[in-house]
This record gives C-alpha cells, sequence and structure tokens, in this order.
C-alpha cells in the first residue's frame, strides 16, 4: 500500500481514538486528574492518555498498511518512544511536584541529592528516545554512518518530547504546533491525535499535560526519522535551540509580544477566565 493512503487511515484512527478517549475522560472526570489550569478553570489531564493511545494506534496503522522496508521496525520504535514518554510523564502528572523546573533546576537539586520527579521524566524519556533510535531503521550505509543516524534520531526525539510539553502553557497551544509541523513533516498520525483532542482543549475543557505532550513530542521526532539527513539536522538544530533558549525566556512571553504569534495562539480558545474549580493548579 502506498504511503499516503496508510497515512491517512492512520491519522484517521490517531484522530477518532484520541477523540473517544478525552470524551470518555471528561464526562468520567476522575478527581485523581482533574487540575486547575493557568487561570484556574477545572481541566482533566485525561486528555494526555487518549492522546497518546491515539498517536501509537495511527502510528502503528500507518506502517502496518504501508509495509515498505523497515515498518515493522518503525511501527515499534513509535510504540517505545510514545509509550515511554507518555509513561514518565503521567508520573510526573500524577505524582510530581513543582519543586524545580528546567534541566538546571533539576540538575541544581540532584547535586543537593533530590531526585526530582522532573529528573526521573528526563531520564525516562531519554531512554525511551534511545531505544527508538536504536529500534529504527537506519538510512544509510556503514557503521558510522548508523551510529550517527542513532545520535540524532534519540536526541530529536527527547528534545521534541521537552519541547512540546514547554509549549503546553496555553488551551491548544502544543496541539497546534503538532498539527502545524506534522502535517508538512509527513506525520499525520501524531498530527491527527493532536487534531483530535484539540476541540477540547481550546475550550479549556481537557489539556494534554506532560503525557500527552512528551508522547506527540516524541512521536513527531520518531515520523521525521524517514526525512532526508539535512532535514533532520535542521529540525535537531531548531529543537536544541529552543530547549536551551527555554532556560532563558518565556515563551508565553515571547508569543504574546508578537502580533501574528499571539493571534495565531489565541485563534480557537474558548473562554479562560477565573473559575471556582478546586485543585492543583498547572500552568496549561
Amino acid at each position: 500500500m502506498r504511503r499516503l493512503p496508510a497515512a491517512l487511515l492512520g491519522a484517521a484512527a490517531g484522530a477518532i481514538v484520541s477523540a473517544v478517549g478525552t470524551r470518555i475522560g471528561i464526562a468520567g472526570d476522575p478527581a485523581r486528574w482533574r487540575r486547575n489550569n493557568h487561570a484556574g478553570r477545572p481541566v482533566t489531564l485525561t486528555e494526555g492518555p487518549a492522546a497518546a493511545v491515539g498517536a501509537v494506534a495511527g502510528s502503528v496503522i500507518t506502517e502496518l498498511l504501508d509495509g515498505a522496508p523497515g515498518s515493522s521496525r518503525t511501527a515499534w520504535a513509535a510504540t517505545v518512544a510514545i509509550g515511554g514518554a507518555a509513561a514518565v510523564g503521567a508520573y510526573d502528572d500524577l505524582l510530581g511536584s513543582t519543586q524545580a523546573k528546567g534541566f538546571r533546576g533539576h540538575l541544581g537539586a540532584l547535586r543537593k541529592g533530590v531526585i526530582t520527579s522532573g529528573m526521573i521524566k528526563i531520564v525516562g524519556v531519554g531512554a525511551a528516545a534511545s531505544a527508538a533510535g536504536v529500534i529504527l531503521p537506519g538510512r544509510r550505509a556503514g557503521a558510522g554512518r548508523k551510529v550517527a543516524d542513532v545520535i540524532i534520531n534519540t536526541t530529536l526525539t527527547a528534545g521534541s518530547a521537552n519541547l512540546i510539553n514547554l509549549l503546553d502553557l496555553r488551551p491548544g497551544r502544543a496541539a497546534k504546533m503538532i498539527i502545524g509541523l506534522g502535517v508538512p513533516a509527513g506525520a499525520w498520525p501524531i498530527a491527527g491525535a493532536a487534531a483530535g483532542v484539540i476541540t477540547d482543549d481550546l475550550a479549556g475543557r481537557s489539556m494534554l499535560g506532560d503525557c500527552g505532550a512528551n508522547a506527540l513530542g516524541a512521536g513527531l521526532a520518531v515520523s521525521a526519522a524517514r526525512l532526508p539527513l539535512p532535514v533532520r539536522l535542521a529540525a535537531l538544530a531548531g529543537v536544541v535551540g529552543l530547549n536551551l533558549a527555554s532556560e532563558r525566556v518565556s515563551f508565553t512571553a515571547v508569543i504574546a509580544d508578537n502580533p501574528v504569534l499571539d493571534a495565531l495562539d489565541r485563534w480557537g480558545r474558548g473562554g479562560s477566565g477565573p473559575s471556582t474549580g478546586s485543585g492543583p493548579v498547572v500552568d496549561g
């Protein structure tokens, strides 16, 4: 089966699974997954697991239907990267604390002998990305080139997972980025999973949280592994640069100061005024 029909079916599957899962989560409204967003409105984090399952389902369906050489390995790599990132993200969502933020904060806490939930997530996402990088089929001949592919894909996967999580600070922002990057990159199953949850995300009924944002970011990078080397290197430079920049600047402030970015960021967003919701507050 050709790639495009397979990707379209995978995108549809990802969207349906993530949308249905999110609606079930909203209807059930499990207290353990309930938080208040940046505006004090109650949201459910069950969107995250729904998006992750949708992304895995869409990716596996795409690769199996495509049937190209190495497609089964890509399906396994996507499952490992998305599933691993989602698992440690869910751990941070449910059991994490805000005692430290950013790489510097978590490393500073580690130097004091404190292992933060964020550090556990960083290690977990890195391990999942490394495993996926090894599983992915090599794109070039030669042992040295294959090692280079593993390093590039691993770093891009881990960095993308963290970057999308950094953007999950306002309703719909991370999902818009996934769709905006995923469609031109050919990561249609991941874009589909994001499209399936974006309506409820924008409306302020649910949010991706660490679980969903890390999972979709990782899945986006795994899907990009088939792109030409120059494109992946450019993407890697951008991802690393933005991750480093986040240690010093606020993406929310940068977006708010740019009229075009601010308009895109606000597009489609529902009301987000204060409410009387109860529960821990998350900046998302």
